[in-house]
């Protein structure tokens, strides 16, 4: 016991007695500043998707100007459902930096047709329940749309303020 306490002293005094190394604190800084950022780019590029709600076409379920996150993990899992909000690539963007940020509607194989101003799937006579919407959608001329496989028909909850899938 006695040996054990010894040994516990000369080792404060051996740490006490060393001298401060600028070297080694910059070394120290440098470790923890390297991996602080490879775990933010491994979290950005595989875990988390992040994005700004650049208009008010999800509002008021999301704000104009909002930042959300979102996982990248979520539909490796299990397929995207009815009524999820996503963040995807605009597929018209040829640098593919642009994300939107919507909800699904038609998912593949669904068709989806809008009258009135109601969304109708797959020719149902009663249109869809979104209760999440604004406002009505304002009247435009009938149209349908089949979602190919390997797509979703997303469309924004202010409706009448959204570029979507409808155009």
């Amino acid at each position: 016991m006695l040996e054990e306490e010894n040994s516990r002293k000369r080792s404060r005094k051996q740490q006490e007695e060393e001298p401060f190394s600028w070297k080694k604190e910059i070394i120290s800084w440098i470790q923890i500043i390297v991996a602080a950022v490879i775990i933010a780019l491994v979290l950005n590029n595989f875990i988390i998707a992040t994005s700004r709600v650049p208009t008010g076409s999800m509002e008021n379920t999301i704000m104009s100007k909002s930042r959300v996150i979102g996982s990248r993990l979520s539909y490796r899992f299990g397929d995207p459902k009815r009524g999820d909000i996503v963040i995807f690539h605009f597929p018209d963007d040829p640098t593919d930096t642009i994300y939107y940020v919507k909800r699904i509607i038609g998912l593949p194989g669904d068709t989806v047709d809008i009258i009135d101003g109601k969304v109708y799937l797959n020719g149902s006579e009663t249109p869809l329940d979104e209760p999440y919407i604004r406002e009505p959608m304002d009247p435009e001329p009938p149209a349908r749309f089949e979602v190919p496989e390997d797509s979703y028909f997303m469309m924004g909850d202010n409706r009448n303020f959204s570029a979507d899938a409808r155009r």
